[in-house]
């Protein structure tokens, strides 16, 4: 307890007594303001203080103090006590806060008493100044008016006696020069240094140079010499007087001239390399003075540490290994992106005139014109050589390979120049001048011109295209060629021209391979794509081996070609700027439309159509359908064909009509005469499936709907279909399966089982018009009906069919039911109108009772 009240019990004492030692009443404590004040006064030690003290010392220990009661009289004396001292300090406290607010009041009001003061005075002193401003308008503007013109006449005597001054210096100078040969007095003005004296003698030695011209034309006519006249006076006039040497003024002046060129080039080098800006600055500025700052900016850009370096790295051959050359040329991979020793050279460019642009700004007085000689010395000196060797190299790799450099390094460049731009430069943080932006676009463009002039650059990608294509289909067109015979019909004579067209893309394929200008990372690059080996197994083409696969279409093969002629087509758009865009992809429009549309896919179509026409008479062997599944493909190339050219191609030609309208027609005519061929196998399909349908219907037994209870012939009643209509149900219900690798399920797939529909229902009701049918052969014919009625359902015709599907059922009834049903069924059937009178006495006359009087009464109610 005595350590947590001993900051309260510090500030709280008792008063003194002579009689305390033997005083029976305890004292209270006293205490004062401060005790409240203090920072480490605290309420409960303060009242446990209070407490403490209330007890007398003597009063707290001891066993008969233990056994007494408790007293509470010392504590309510206490208490009490401090309640009046504290009723006492808060008086002193509320009189001290009255004389504190009566000093604030008394000081507020001395505060707005002299701020009144303030003002006025300011008022008084602003009417005086406006006093003395009218006065001065008015009354002394003659004296204004004098002392300007004295001050002007000051100035204008000034100035001619400063001319006077140096016209005399001039005089002096000329003097010295034309009779001692001397320029002493120029010497000690340049020996001084300093910017101004030096820029004096620039200008006296460009006055000189005027003075000896007009003075002395004989030292501009000669380099040295003696004159016969001296100081004008012909000799004859004083022949008694010696000749007199006179000095050539014009090379003593030339000589100071450069003299004092080459201390202010040595200058400004020197204050180069110590970064002394403001040094720099005068010497350019008495160098652009003097001869235009030709020499300075000279020096500045030709000793620059930047070109001294690249010039010792210009022959350093084009980096990189031999995998990412590899990439390059690829055409499936992804371009690795620019060269790195060109995009180093870049960044370093980047770096070097961003920062030099500051120097230039703080060293030159035409900074402008030193930047443009600076980016004109750094795009035709170092970017455009190593530039020339990295396409140079590129182009010993492949034409894709030079395209896809062509493009990094235009992409590069182009976002240096942005960002040169964003810099400012020499203005920087402003925006740049306009004429460094023409500068640097002017030495951007230089830099690709040889690249894209004339038609060079399409050229190009055509040429690699056709050579990439020419690779991906070499081993499809052999296929095609071989299966390819002689025409012996007017329509394979038709088909004659697409046999001469893969010779062509062949012939011109091994004829490209051959080609000495054909570089040999290029020639391994387009045997890979085609799959040979070496160019020798291209020229034997009659050894090649090829599979069935190599001449079936391929729907990778047919986004690859599309991926590559994007890749030209994008490619085409960045680097030729938008200039002869419509031309340029006319000509890759082609290309495609040649490759894809006719090479590819018509080869294969008409590959398809041959083999569709030739099963149509197949007598022995179930016909051959292998083709079918290539209409898949060949129906996913179109689509991608006609997408790919709408999509891509047609919007970038949108501005030229002509030429989108000649796009548009051509690509219309390639795709209606695909269609026009995938029809005519779909067509030779039905007429190929129906064929074998009537072959295999003629091999029905005349028997099998006429039964009979011979033990030795087959109980047709126990079995579920004739063997004939086995097989024809066999046949036909592997073409949905098969057609459905070919159409996807929709309106075309529908309509093609729809027309096979048909045709079998025609066979049918052909077929069942050549028997005898019995009574019992009628529940045989039913059951065939039923299984082929089957599989037509399957077929998911539509509501189209269910007509036909009704007539065949009824056509076993029509061979089952008594003469009076028959009656009832031919009647309703023909007041229907669903029936043919014709067909309905055709199968009637071939009921096996048709000779009774009940089916004769129904024919001849017919």
């Amino acid at each position: 307890m005595a350590g947590t009240t001993s900051s309260a019990s510090s500030t709280i004492s008792q008063q003194p007594s002579a009689y305390s030692g033997r005083s029976v009443f305890h004292q209270a404590p006293t205490f004062t303001l401060e005790t409240f004040s203090s920072r480490d006064f605290i309420v409960k030690d303060f009242v446990e203080n209070l407490s403490e003290t209330a007890v007398p010392p003597n009063r707290r220990s001891g066993p008969a103090n233990q056994a007494n009661a408790f007293d509470p009289k010392p504590y309510i004396r206490t208490f009490e006590h401090a309640l009046s001292r504290m009723a006492e300090l808060s008086g002193d406290l509320e009189q001290r806060e009255n004389e504190l607010s009566a000093a604030v009041r008394r000081a507020e009001a001395q505060h707005i008493s002299t701020l009144q003061t303030a003002n006025r005075k300011l008022e008084q002193i602003t009417q005086s100044f406006d006093a003395l401003e009218t006065k001065l308008q008015g009354e002394d503007s003659r004296s204004i008016t004098t002392v300007v013109k004295v001050g002007q006449r000051l100035e204008e005597l000034d100035r001619q006696r400063t001319k006077a001054q140096d016209t005399k210096f001039l005089i002096q100078c000329w003097l010295e020069v034309s009779q001692r040969g001397e320029l002493f007095l120029l010497e000690d003005i340049r020996r001084q240094g300093g910017g101004d004296g030096k820029v004096r003698c620039a200008k006296i030695a460009r006055q000189l140079i005027k003075i000896s011209q007009s003075l002395d034309p004989e030292s501009w006519q000669q380099a040295n010499g003696v004159s016969r006249q001296v100081n004008g006076i012909n000799e004859s006039h004083d022949k008694s007087k010696p000749q007199q040497r006179r000095h050539n003024t014009r090379e003593l002046i030339e000589k100071f001239s450069e003299t004092l060129e080459k201390d202010l080039l040595k200058s400004f080098d020197e204050f180069y390399r110590r970064e002394n800006f403001d040094g720099m600055y005068e010497c350019a500025k008495v160098l652009h003075d003097f001869n235009g700052g030709s020499s300075v900016i000279g020096s500045f850009v030709n000793q620059h540490q930047f070109f001294i370096d690249r010039s010792q790295l210009i022959t350093e051959e084009v980096g990189g290994d031999d995998e990412t050359w590899e990439r390059l040329a690829d055409p499936d991979n992804e371009p690795p992106g620019v060269e790195p020793s060109l995009q180093s050279l870049i960044d370093e460019v980047r770096i070097v005139v961003q920062e030099e642009s500051t120097i230039i700004k703080r060293a030159f007085p035409n900074a402008e014109q030193v930047m443009v000689k600076f980016l004109q010395r750094i795009f035709q000196q170092s970017i455009q050589q190593r530039l020339e060797m990295v396409l140079e190299k590129a182009n010993t790799i492949s034409s894709l390979a030079f395209l896809r450099s062509l493009q990094a390094a235009r992409s590069a460049l182009s976002t240096l120049i942005d960002d040169l731009r964003m810099h400012g430069l020499t203005e920087h943080p402003e925006p740049i001048s306009p004429p460094i932006t023409l500068v640097l676009d002017q030495q951007f463009d230089d830099l690709f011109v040889p690249y894209f002039a004339g038609s060079s650059y399409i050229e190009r990608e055509k040429r690699n295209l056709e050579e990439l294509y020419a690779s991906l289909l070499f081993r499809f067109t052999i296929f095609h060629s071989r299966r390819r015979k002689a025409p012996t019909t007017f329509m394979k004579s038709l088909a004659k021209s697409g046999s001469e067209m893969l010779a062509s893309a062949r012939d011109a394929y091994v004829e490209r391979l051959d080609s000495s200008d054909l570089a040999p990372a290029q020639k391994a690059m387009l045997l890979r794509v085609a799959g040979l080996k070496d160019a020798e197994n291209a020229k034997a083409q009659t050894e090649i081996e090829v599979s069935d696969e190599d001449g079936v279409l391929s729907t990778a093969t047919a986004k690859r070609m599309l991926k590559w002629l994007a890749e030209a087509v994008g490619r085409g758009l960045e680097l030729n700027g938008g200039n002869d865009t419509a031309r340029d992809v006319s000509a890759l429009h082609q290309i495609l439309i040649t490759n894809l549309g006719e090479i590819y896919l018509e080869t294969s179509l008409d590959a398809a159509s041959d083999l569709a026409a030739s099963q149509e008479n197949v007598t022995k062997n179930e016909p051959d359908l292998s083709y079918v599944p290539t209409l898949k493909p060949a129906i996913t190339i179109m689509h991608l064909l006609s997408t790919f050219i709408h999509t891509v191609l047609l919007p970038l030609v949108a501005p030229n009509i002509s030429v989108r309208k000649t796009m548009a027609r051509s690509t219309d005519q390639t795709m209606e005469s695909l269609e026009s061929k995938v029809n005519s196998i779909l067509q030779h399909s039905i007429d190929v499936i129906l064929n074998w349908t009537s072959k295999i219907l003629s091999s029905q037994k005349k028997t099998d709907f006429r039964p009979r209870d011979d033990p030795s012939s087959p109980n047709y009643l126990e079995l579920l279909q004739t063997p004939t209509c086995q097989s024809v149900y066999t046949f036909l219900s592997r073409l949905q399966p098969l057609f459905l690798t070919a159409l996807a399920p929709g309106p075309n797939l529908t309509a093609f089982f729809l027309e096979v529909a048909l045709g079998f229902r025609a066979l049918l009701f052909q077929h069942f018009q050549k028997f005898q049918v019995n009574a019992a052969g009628g529940i045989v014919v039913t059951k065939d009906l039923t299984k082929y009625i089957e599989l037509l359902k399957t077929w998911e015709l539509g509501e189209a069919f269910e007509g036909s599907v009704e007539a065949l059922t009824e056509i076993g009834h029509l061979f089952v039911v008594g003469p009076e049903a028959l009656r009832e069924r031919v009647r309703g059937k023909a007041a229907s109108g669903g029936w043919d009178r014709a067909d309905l006495r055709a199968f009637v006359m071939r009921r096996e009772d048709v000779g009774t009087i009940g089916v004769q009464s129904v024919l001849n109610s017919m």
